[in-house]
This record gives C-alpha cells, structure tokens and sequence, in this order.
C-alpha cells in the first residue's frame, strides 16, 4: 500500500494536473514554432512521467480509507441520528486542513 501525507499527495496532484501537462503544451508549441528537432520525443516523455504519476495517485487515492465514518442511522422514522467514529488517534485531526469521513449506513449493511 502506498501512503503518502497530504502535502505529498495535493504536491504530485497539483504536478501531475496541472505542471506537466501545461508543460507538455508549452514544449510542444517551442519546438514546434521554432522548428527545433525531437519536440515530440521531450514531450513524449512529460506525458510518461505524467502518466506514472497519475498511477501513483490513484493507487495512494485507493488506498487512502480516510479519517473516520460518519454513521448515518435512519432506522427511527421521526429522525436520522449520525455520529461519526474516528478509529486512529482522533488526536491528529486537529493538525489537518481537512478530514475524510466515509459515510456508513447500518441498516443497508444488515439488508445485504
């Protein structure tokens, strides 16, 4: 499993979405208005590095369960109740811009 913390993981986003492809175009354009010789071979291998990247994120994203859950519990017709479950060290939250709850539905586990 690969993990990585979330400023590795938005940095090689924000590489992989946005720097090399906007590179690929850039290089693309210079070599090619100025005629310049293996353009597609420089930008060929940006889009290897960008597509390696690309897999890397999305097997961290995969793998990446989240924070905690956040139970929602409609079995009472007068209200839901929700509650969430934070499993590991709830401690660490505080340090993080951002939490993932995943959303779990009692009833619909007992219905399967």
């Amino acid at each position: 499993m690969l993990k990585m913390s979330n400023k590795t993981y938005d940095t090689l986003k924000w590489i992989t979405w946005i720097l090399l492809p906007a590179l690929e175009v850039l290089i693309a354009g210079i070599f090619s208005l100025y005629g310049l010789p293996n353009g597609e071979k420089v930008v060929g291998t940006i889009a290897l590095i960008d597509a390696f990247l690309g897999t890397l994120l999305k097997k961290s994203s995969d793998a990446y369960t989240g924070d905690g859950e956040l139970i929602v519990d409609t079995s009472n017709p007068d209200r839901d109740i929700y509650s969430i479950a934070i499993e590991d060290y709830p401690e660490v939250l505080a340090d993080k811009d951002q939490v993932m709850l995943k959303v779990k539905h009692p009833e619909h586990m007992k219905e399967s």
